[in-house]
């Protein structure tokens, strides 16, 4: 979905924002408050990295629950997430493009399995839902499906995860625990995973002084659109009650994400767990940032609790 336009991608979302619904991702949120309950209960009591504990499992157990695929390969969903992703990435190097390939087809192998179970026996999940989606008449092929999913794994975990490690960094370094809704937003503005996406000029346009014609291609630096000055007063500063416009981290237009309402509830019940449980949490060491581009993440978060 993210590489196509319109028609094709009009017919291809309309079918996934039918089994991506409202009520499915609120239907979530006990299975997301009782996993974080889970996970806590298993920190250490000495130093430990809270992405590995905490921040990877999260979204990638979730997006296995939904998807319905089994748990216990969380670790295969996790490694060939991280390889595919890397293509985004400006390191990217030919190592890199093989181990994404390699990654998509061992993917694509496991979904094409669990496809063709759920094509014969449905369940509640959103693999069967998916099959089930149907507008004027057209359905998902195998491949739109293994691409779907493929899309909700890498886009659902590696935007969340990097956006649960930056947001709960600036909470402890600010010394921030009540999680509000306006608190989760600011997060995702203030400290956001992915600071530019391309996109494609439609039509010739002039914008200010620069003149950009059809066909041409086009960073959105969605980072920079966030500390606007002319949209957000003192944009450098995090404010966990900041009200006003909607933050651009999510996207706009046809392309707007769509898994924002789960990354939102996801964010929101697994930081309220957290400090909820572990009020005293305090980082060890200082947290620094991965030297990629264009994702924008830890490189680790060690933190200790009593």
């Amino acid at each position: 979905m993210l590489e196509l336009e319109p028609p094709r991608h009009t017919r291809l979302r309309a079918l996934v924002l039918r089994a991506f619904t409202s009520r499915t991702i609120a239907a979530l949120a006990p299975q997301i408050t009782q996993l974080c309950h889970d996970l806590i209960d298993r920190f250490p009591d000495a130093p430990f990295d809270l992405l590995t504990a905490y921040a990877q499992p999260v979204p990638v157990i979730t997006i296995a629950r939904l998807l319905g695929v089994p748990e216990d390969r969380a670790d295969d969903l996790l490694r060939w997430s991280n390889a595919m992703v890397a293509m985004y990435q400006a390191r990217r190097t030919p190592q890199i493009e093989a181990a994404a390939i390699a990654a998509s087809t061992d993917f694509s192998d496991f979904m094409r399995g669990y496809i063709a179970i759920r094509r014969k026996t449905p369940a509640d999940d959103l693999i069967s839902t998916l099959i089930a989606a149907e507008e004027q008449g057209e359905k998902l092929t195998t491949d739109e499906l293994i691409t779907t999913c493929i899309l909700l794994l890498n886009a659902g975990h590696e935007a969340t995860v990097h956006t649960l490690g930056n947001g709960t960094k600036t909470l402890l370094e600010q010394n921030i625990r009540g999680i509000t809704d306006a608190c989760v937003e600011e997060i995702i503005r203030h400290d956001p995973p992915l600071h530019m996406f391309t996109r494609w000029v439609y039509e010739d346009v002039q914008i200010g002084d620069q003149r950009f014609k059809r066909g041409d291609q086009i960073a959105c630096l969605l980072g920079a659109a966030n500390r606007d000055p002319a949209v957000y007063p003192d944009p450098a500063r995090f404010d966990p009650t900041r009200s006003g416009p909607q933050n651009t981290s999510f996207g706009g237009g046809i392309h707007f994400c769509v898994g924002a309402p789960l990354a939102r509830l996801e964010l929101k019940i697994a930081l309220d767990v957290l400090f909820a449980r572990c009020p005293d949490m305090r980082l060890t060491a200082p947290p620094s940032y991965g030297d990629v581009y264009h994702f924008h993440g830890l490189t680790g978060l060690l933190v200790a609790i009593r």
